[in-house]
């Protein structure tokens, strides 16, 4: 072969071979188009290749990447459908075991697959806000500049570990330790804040969110929940303003408009009250959006529209006590007495109180109100959380579910 001829290079062992010639004579490779023509190999001096010999060497170069990709993506994929097989005989072993000891009577395979599914969920949540807060630890440290930066980073970590270990206490106030280091801190102060609105210690959430939102105004999430606590906190016309901003700037959310409805209820304006559960409902449907929506429709004594949200209350939830005791009560008062008897044995399976008396029942509407509407002695104060458990509890996740994705 004559010096500067285009030829084969063998892609493993370099050796030359004539053109044409698929498979490399000293080794065996099978041979791309070409490797490299003559007169760029390094051993050469020479220089001037011809635009043929740079066109094949390129192709070359891409064919051989070509190659070894599919190769790799060939192996890849065989081991997915190998994993892939082996979880479904996987899954199917332990169907057939669960299924023959629900025959045996061992376990429930309906409540073993609620609770596997919940753990998962449970998980997935868990990892999702370690995740988070690694994020705002760095975040947090990152954003400072002031000469403390150590003692701040020490209280940080020291914090985010504690909180990590289940220590909420701890932790909480070694970020307020943190936070006074670094009072202009959004990130910080909204975290501090959101711990204290999901423990319900108003004052305190209070404090902190206000300062967060001074800091960052346009923080959406932020007046959601500073909008929740002015309405704990007795603050309703602050508390309005911050939740209109929070679904006029964030969009619809079930805290919101629930929140919201709540305030119109403590000023008995019902039809706007109802018209705010609606758009929770829509924002969100859930048992607890119907059941508030059976709430405001059994005040206002429409008993059809009510008995209707809270069938499909209690069809979304079997366990829903107090949707069950309502529907027993409207059912009461439109003469069903069968009707309501069995909706109070359903209550009453679920821990909630018994039916009123026959002298209750002659009452006036408001002596068979649900919960949802009576505000105690402490007048307007725990508008949103108080009176319903269920409920208060279903606005706090709905409300720190938004602020996961927050970003301050």
């Amino acid at each position: 072969m004559q010096e500067n001829e285009i030829a084969h290079y063998c892609q493993k062992c370099l050796a030359a071979n004539p053109l044409g010639q698929d498979f490399c004579a000293r080794c065996g490779t099978r041979l791309m188009i070409v490797v490299e023509p003559a007169s760029l190999r390094y051993e050469s001096m020479e220089a001037g290749a011809t635009g043929e010999e740079h066109l094949l060497e390129r192709i070359s170069v891409l064919e051989n990447r070509l190659g070894r990709l599919t190769d790799r993506l060939e192996r890849s994929l065989d081991l997915l459908l190998r994993q892939a097989q082996n979880s479904y005989f996987d899954r199917v072993l332990l169907k057939s075991l669960i299924g023959i000891l629900n025959e045996d009577g061992v376990v429930e395979s309906q409540k073993l697959e609620r609770l596997w599914q919940e753990r998962c969920e449970q998980d997935a949540a868990t990892q999702e806000q370690t995740n988070r807060r690694e994020e705002l630890r760095s975040r947090i440290i990152t954003s400072y500049r002031g000469v403390d930066r150590v003692v701040l980073e020490q209280f940080v970590n020291e914090g985010f570990l504690l909180i990590q270990e289940g220590n909420f206490d701890r932790g909480i106030q070694a970020l307020r330790k943190a936070a006074e280091i670094d009072s202009d801190n959004a990130s910080l102060l909204a975290l501090i804040g959101e711990h204290y609105f999901e423990t319900g210690r108003t004052r305190l959430a209070l404090d902190y969110l206000s300062r967060a939102l001074q800091i960052s105004p346009d923080n959406n999430h932020v007046s959601l929940l500073l909008g929740l606590v002015c309405g704990d906190a007795g603050k309703t016309d602050r508390a309005r303003e911050l939740l209109e901003t929070a679904t006029r700037r964030g969009g619809s959310s079930f805290a919101a408009h629930y929140g919201l409805g709540r305030l119109f209820i403590a000023e008995q304006q019902w039809e706007k009250a109802l018209r705010e559960f609606k758009r929770a409902l829509a924002s969100k449907p859930s048992p607890e959006a119907h059941y508030a929506l059976g709430c405001i429709y059994f005040l206002l004594n429409r008993d059809d529209l009510a008995a209707r949200h809270l069938r499909k209350a209690v069809a979304l939830d079997h366990q829903y006590g107090e949707a069950f005791h309502l529907l027993g009560l409207v059912h009461q008062r439109g003469g069903h007495d069968e009707l309501a008897q069995r909706a109070f044995a359903q209550a009453r399976a679920q821990a909630i109180p018994q039916e009123p008396s026959r002298k209750k029942r002659a009452g006036s509407p408001s002596q068979l109100n649900p919960q949802l509407f009576q505000t105690g002695a402490r007048g307007n104060r725990r508008l949103m959380t108080g009176g319903d458990r269920r409920l208060a509890e279903a606005l706090r996740k709905d409300a720190l579910r938004a602020f996961l994705t927050s970003r301050v």
